[in-house]
């Protein structure tokens, strides 16, 4: 039995010690160059990064001061309050270096060396540079620092053991700045330092496991964003689930305006354009395209067509009725739409996924796409949710995914109703 415990015992140790080394170690990475660079341009490129990297959609509460904190990122676990990144010297970051900001944006650890929680997107951050980091920071030290004590996570148990993330950083966490590819040229490396970094798509477009990782497998390949209850589509490289058959100029024009001749982007990914994207030069958002564009197809689910038979018949001739009554105005009997104002449905994947809730919720509660320079007045979906019930919803979703070559599974009322009351935060 000695023969067997003490093989055992020392394996025990090996392997607690080796997921303490991983999930605890640091890259400590190059040093700090903010001492040869003129302190007012630093943080001019800063507060660009700060942008690019939509800071503020975390750090600000609705109505509340710039960078402050308090907004609650909700996760499957539980929910996490945003921390005060003001440069406040009680409740903010003023008594953090420019080693202690890099240390939580490459490492996921605190000033303290508390591990921070990865709602937090480090799992991306980990890939901005030194100087990148090093000019957020001299920007966030400009900003008016604003006196507000951080909330405490309300998380359920386990998740709440903060010990626990040493576990969850051995198996999903490996710091390291981007390097660029040499058989790619400056664009295209410009593109994905971009969405890899401090654009974080990945950590809304790509599925996430159990344990809330993403699943490297099928990076950027689509998934819900389950708190938020918004599907977010994939960007890899397949046609009609992806991006494979757009345009570079048509996934430009929509990530800086929020419409192109292909579509127009609602929920989350507007207030992310909004704020964020818009606000990118030129030549950033092309080089995102440009990257976006060379994408490998990915394995995106399909969507198993209806049943044949009288159920169906019925479901889909009451869609048409309501389709002609609220929606051919815009959308034409053709489906074919008026781009980029009115979109089109024939084809439009973000009504084709396995997950209809886009679709229903669009119906339900309409959307605008965001107010930007280059569409400052967008044209608006109007909410039918006062207008028709669960069941008349559910045949106009499913006529929509059946018609014009589309082809997708029914859409039931219980599926309706499950979101008839939820909205964006």
């Amino acid at each position: 039995m000695k023969r067997i415990l003490l093989p055992l015992l020392l394996l025990v140790v090996a392997t607690a010690g080796l997921v303490a080394w991983l999930g605890l170690r640091e890259d400590p990475g190059p040093p700090s160059r903010m001492a040869s660079q003129p302190p007012t341009a630093l943080a001019m490129r800063g507060a660009y990064l700060a942008r690019a990297g939509n800071c503020m959609g975390c750090h600000t509460v609705r109505g509340g001061e710039p960078y402050a904190g308090g907004r609650a990122i909700r996760t499957p676990f539980g929910t996490i309050p945003a921390p005060n990144i003001t440069p406040d010297r009680e409740t903010g970051i003023g008594t953090w270096s420019a080693d202690d900001f890099w240390r939580a944006l490459h490492n996921g650890k605190g000033k303290d060396g508390r591990l921070l929680y990865p709602a937090f997107p480090y799992p991306n951050y980990t890939r901005v540079t030194r100087d990148d980091s090093d000019a957020m920071y001299a920007y966030l030290r400009t900003v008016t620092p604003v006196r507000q004590e951080d909330a405490a996570p309300a998380l359920r148990f386990p998740f709440n053991l903060r010990p626990l993330l040493v576990g969850w950083r051995a198996l999903y966490f490996r710091p390291g700045e981007y390097q660029p590819e040499p058989a790619r040229n400056a664009e295209w490396n410009r593109g994905a330092y971009l969405v890899q970094g401090l654009g974080h798509c990945s950590a809304c477009h790509t599925a996430r496991n159990a344990l809330g990782a993403t699943d490297q497998k099928a990076d950027l390949g689509g998934g819900m964003i389950p708190m938020l209850n918004w599907y977010a589509s994939a960007l890899t490289g397949e046609a009609g689930g992806g991006l494979g058959d757009w345009e570079t100029q048509h996934i430009t024009d929509l990530l800086k305006t929020g419409v192109s001749a292909r579509g127009a982007v609602s929920g989350p990914m507007a207030e992310v354009v909004g704020a964020s994207l818009q606000y990118l030069s030129d030549a950033d958002v092309r080089a995102m395209a440009v990257y976006l564009k060379t994408l490998p197809q990915g394995e995106t689910a399909v969507s198993p067509p209806p049943p044949p038979g009288p159920a169906t018949e019925r479901v889909l001739k009451a869609g048409a009725a309501l389709y002609e009554q609220h929606c051919v105005n815009c959308h034409k009997a053709s489906g074919a739409g008026e781009p980029p104002h009115f979109p089109a449905l024939a084809g439009n994947r973000s009504v084709l996924h396995v997950e209809p809730v886009n679709a229903i919720r669009a119906v339900l509660h309409g959307g605008y796409p965001p107010s930007t320079a280059g569409n400052p007045r967008p044209y608006g979906m109007p909410p039918y949710a006062a207008v028709l019930n669960d069941q008349e919803v559910a045949a106009l979703v499913s006529f929509i995914r059946n018609n014009w070559g589309n082809q997708a599974s029914l859409v039931g009322a219980d599926q309706v109703n499950r979101y008839r009351a939820v909205t964006l935060d």
